[in-house]
């Protein structure tokens, strides 16, 4: 079997890797970054749910995750949190991956393998949402490293 491409963005953050951990690593936090989203969190499993009007309730496209590894950076250890998409139409896995790079940097690494689930094949369902989740994580990351650089400032 061949690996399928994994989409991956890394970004620099001007804070320490447990500063950008705490930061990325919580989903909830990512409902500032990602727009017409809102998230929960209910132990070990996450869902977002995507649409015009999902930050007022209404439904919209759901994305149900399960948390499979929850890690924080350790010293000069990286911190790993891998997630697997399992809602009815979203499928895959996902992660954030946080490495120290000095006493007040980091650089954060989120990764997307994701696909739909259905009788189209995952090859093809996969290359068709590239694009859109590889755009969606930019931003998100953008957003997420711009936060973190106002708080630097003022913090």
């Amino acid at each position: 079997m061949t690996s399928l491409p994994i989409d991956a963005v890394v970004r620099a953050f001007p804070v320490d890797a447990p500063t950008a951990w705490t930061l990325v690593a919580d989903l909830r936090n990512h409902e500032r970054w990602i727009p017409l989203t809102r998230i929960s969190v209910d132990g070990g499993r996450v869902t977002a749910v995507s649409g015009l009007l999902a930050r007022r309730g209404a439904p919209g496209l759901k994305d149900v995750m399960t948390i499979d590894r929850f890690d924080p950076p350790v010293g000069t250890e990286p911190g790993v949190a891998a997630f697997t998409k399992v809602g009815r139409v979203l499928r895959g896995t996902a992660s954030i991956v946080v490495v120290p790079a000095g006493p007040s940097s980091s650089r954060v690494l989120w990764t997307e393998d994701v696909y739909l689930a259905g009788p189209l094949p995952r090859r093809l369902t996969g290359a068709v949402l590239r694009p859109f989740l590889g755009a969606m994580t930019r931003y998100a990351l953008m957003r997420a490293q711009n936060e973190a650089r106002a708080t630097h400032r003022h913090g």
